[in-house]
């Protein structure tokens, strides 16, 4: 079965959404824009795996797909809880900020 879109645009597009996340993480200084950047980030990869998989005809990497979604899903989870305690403690969400947990 011939793939319909070629591998190596595949792996294109996944890394240029996995330097879209990445300058995104780093560029900003909103704990919720970090965040949105490192899902995206995680997307890119997952990306890149179901592309593999379906590049050599295998199954793994559906399997990695589905243990990064979860891991997506739980860094959400707690991400999201440690933003509502810093912005609850110093009323912004600006990351300068985010040292409040050292002592």
């Amino acid at each position: 079965m011939a793939a319909i879109v070629p591998y190596s645009h595949v792996l294109i597009l996944a890394a240029i959404l996995f330097l879209l996340g990445a300058g995104c993480a780093v560029a900003r200084r909103n704990l919720i824009m970090i965040l949105i950047g490192v899902e995206v980030m995680l997307s890119a990869a997952g990306l890149a795996f179901i592309g593999a998989a379906m590049h050599w005809q295998q199954l793994d990497g559906q399997a990695f797909v589905i243990f990064i979604m979860a891991v997506a899903a739980s860094e959400v989870a707690v991400g999201l809880a440690l933003i509502v305690y810093s912005q609850r403690r110093t009323a912004s969400l600006n990351a300068d900020e985010y040292d409040l947990m050292k002592g």
